[in-house]
């Protein structure tokens, strides 16, 4: 038996000194080639240059704004646009998309033989890949940019998926005039995404790319229909639909451009700019809400001066979500482009309720403790009422339903300015105090000597609608409120609440606890200094809301108060936030103050007899007129046992019967001596030079 023969692999024939000089050639061609690919990749960049589009809570359109070159160019999200439209687009521009490497040689042939036949271009062979490149890369059309289209297909096609260069088209192809993309297209025709399409619009979205500005249906209708009508005629030929089908189609009008919806403008930009890669920025707003408190401002704005404007925010407490924001009453007035939500303004007398709450949480006052609504100095500070009359013994809650200015200086000046500067700053505020670096806080805290925006004062008032906890807003779904810890505790917090629930009515409206259908609202109000900032915030219905009106450049607006000119829009916002909510009456008890908090006490030692406020030792006077004619200068002090005796030149100064004032009217210029004595026989003096002009 003659064994088979084994036989060892089989070896294959060395290559030929011209063979191997063509795979080194083929070798150093790849890596040439993968180095250029490397060195000059295509900008896919430029496709994620898109519109930012703001959303409410529910999906709702809030505001898209433009790129930075004047486009409208949505981000096409695939599974949110109707597939068919996406099967027959592909269809007709590009059947073999799926299977091709970026280039199609047969569309390239065919494209080319009807060039050499027709003498023109006739159909472009350009696959949906090449027009990806030719969009991103804009270049003439001409030989050398279509090889250049060829190249850059291959490149991208190497760089992302079919599902991404598909997104890609339909993110940049151009729809006429700033219009690109097909969610931008169905936008502005249609006021709709491209979720569902008929076969009309199908048509037309597809036909529109082709030639843009020719086929455009707001300007060239005729040019659009003729485009569409062929387009379905094409379906038709395609079996996509059936000629029935496309006839009926056919007579389906041309739709119009219609304009985005523009809301929260000045929020909108402040998001994207704080946002700049998202293509979405899915937000708390409620569109409903917005578009009613808008209309809101934009009415009352219009009774107003052409240079007022008006900001609103409203807020949800339990989630600290933002619900609302007004910037500005329109971009037609004064300012309209500015985020006055965000504007450093005087909060008056809006920061009383806190100064309160302080003093009620520390354990100095109470909402029935007695303090002394009359003329006083504080360290150079002599404070008056926006009425210029005093009171006398107020209890807390009255001082501030009244606003009282004395009492909540009085009450600042026992917890401390720094104190108070602090526990605003830890709940979110930040207090801009006016020349910082040359001085401390001071007691003008109390009246609005500090700068704040309204966002910062909402946001004091969602922590005392939130049981006394602080922290940040939400504007975004994504954001979780920051916490801050406790402002003041909860009871504090509800005790300044009811208070505020008792404050009087506005002009025209019916007491709270009385009412059958208005909201039960805790406000409070502020006008700063020169009437330039009018404000009112109220917490009721599980919302907070803030209302700002003035002129943004800071201008005076004489006679404008927060209770004429903002308190009307806070109760309107609530009659649009809960109109059919259930109501109930404000309780009309007053916490009793505990025998410690009867009154509220000075600070140690300022209880040693009388202080005369008025006149200051060593002031000098200028008076036009003496004698019984004289109008007399109004004497003040503070401390001391009443009654209070006066005396000036000598002689005792009779109080008016009618005001209980001291009037003191001296009989000749001069230097003189006024002094003050209390029952206990405590006294203070005072030296004057009363003088008078050209003295």
């Amino acid at each position: 038996m003659f064994g088979r023969t084994r036989r060892g692999p089989r070896v294959p024939p060395p290559l030929s000194p011209r063979g191997k000089r063509i795979a080194w050639a083929f070798i150093i061609a790849s890596l040439i080639l993968f180095a250029l690919d490397l060195a000059f990749p295509p900008p896919l960049h430029r496709a994620d240059i898109v519109s930012p589009v703001v959303l409410d809570r529910n999906g709702q359109w809030v505001r898209a704004l433009q790129t930075p070159e004047g486009r409208w160019r949505l981000a096409a999200r695939l599974d949110e646009i109707d597939p068919e439209f996406r099967r027959r687009l592909i269809r007709i521009e590009d059947s073999r998309f799926w299977f091709h490497p970026g280039v199609d040689p047969l569309a390239l042939a065919r494209a080319s033989a009807s060039y050499l036949r027709n003498g023109e271009v006739t159909s472009g062979g350009s696959t949906i890949t090449m027009q990806v490149a030719r969009l991103i890369e804009p270049r003439p059309r001409t030989i050398g940019s279509k090889f250049i289209e060829i190249v850059r297909a291959l490149q991208i096609e190497r760089r992302w998926s079919k599902r991404e260069i598909l997104a890609a088209y339909l993110t940049l192809a151009p729809y006429g005039g700033n219009l690109e993309g097909v969610r931008a297209a169905s936008r502005a025709y249609f006021a709709r995404d491209p979720v569902w399409l008929d076969d009309s619009e199908m048509a037309l979205l597809i036909a529109l790319p082709q030639a843009p500005e020719a086929r455009r249906p707001d300007r060239r209708p005729d040019a659009a229909r003729q485009a569409r009508n062929a387009m379905l005629d094409r379906f038709a030929a395609a079996r996509l639909i059936t000629r029935e089908r496309a006839r009926e189609a056919q007579g389906d009008p041309l739709p119009a451009r219609t304009p985005f919806p523009v809301m929260a403008f000045a929020t909108a930009e402040r998001l994207a700019r704080e946002n700049p890669r998202a293509a979405v920025l899915r937000t708390t707003l409620d569109a409903d809400l917005q578009r009613a408190l808008e209309a809101l401002a934009a009415r009352h704005a219009a009774e107003l001066e052409r240079d007022a404007s008006i900001a609103m925010l409203a807020v949800e407490i339990e989630p600290r979500a933002v619900r609302a924001s007004v910037g500005g009453a329109g971009l037609d007035r004064a300012g309209g482009y500015l985020d006055m939500t965000q504007a450093v303004r005087s909060p008056g007398s809006a920061l009383k309720p806190f100064i309160y709450a302080i003093a009620i949480d520390d354990g100095i006052a109470a909402p029935d403790t007695i303090i002394l609504d009359a003329p006083q100095r504080f360290a150079g500070y002599l404070p008056e009422n926006f009425d210029r009359r005093f009171h006398g013994d107020v209890r807390l809650a009255e001082a501030l339903q009244h606003s009282l200015n004395v009492p909540a200086v009085a009450t600042l000046d026992r917890i401390g300015p720094a104190r108070f500067e602090a526990a605003l700053a830890q709940a979110g505020a930040r207090p801009r105090i006016p020349r910082r670096e040359l001085a401390a806080p001071g007691l003008a805290l109390a009246l609005g000597g500090v700068g704040m925006t309204l966002e910062e004062l909402v946001s004091l008032y969602v922590a005392l609608g939130d049981g006394g906890r602080a922290g940040d807003l939400t504007l975004l779904q994504n954001d979780r409120a920051a916490r801050r810890g406790r402002f003041v505790r909860a009871d504090t917090a509800e005790r300044v609440l009811e208070i505020l629930r008792r404050s009087p009515s506005p002009a025209g409206r019916t007491p709270a606890a009385l009412a059958q259908g208005a909201p039960l609202i805790a406000f409070k109000t502020g006008t700063s200094y020169g009437f330039r900032d009018a404000w009112a915030i109220g917490v009721g219905e599980g919302h907070v809301v803030g209302v700002w009106v003035g002129r943004p450049d800071g201008a005076p607006r004489a006679g404008a108060t927060g209770r004429s000119d903002a308190v009307p829009l806070l109760f309107e916002a609530f009659d649009l936030i809960a109109p059919n909510a259930p109501r109930r009456a404000a309780s009309q008890e007053i916490a009793e103050a505990a025998p410690g908090l009867e009154r509220l006490r000075p600070r140690r030692g300022e209880d040693a007899g009388p202080t005369i406020l008025f006149p200051p030792d060593g002031v000098e006077i200028l008076v036009l007129d003496y004698g019984a004619a004289s109008r007399g200068l109004s004497l003040s002090a503070r401390g001391g046992r009443a009654p209070l005796s006066w005396y000036a030149e000598g002689r005792a100064v009779a109080s008016e019967a009618t005001s209980g004032r001291a009037i003191w009217r001296p009989s000749a210029p001069g230097f003189h001596t006024v002094s003050v004595i209390d029952a206990d026989g405590k006294s203070a003096h005072v030296r004057v030079r009363i003088r008078e002009t050209g003295s």
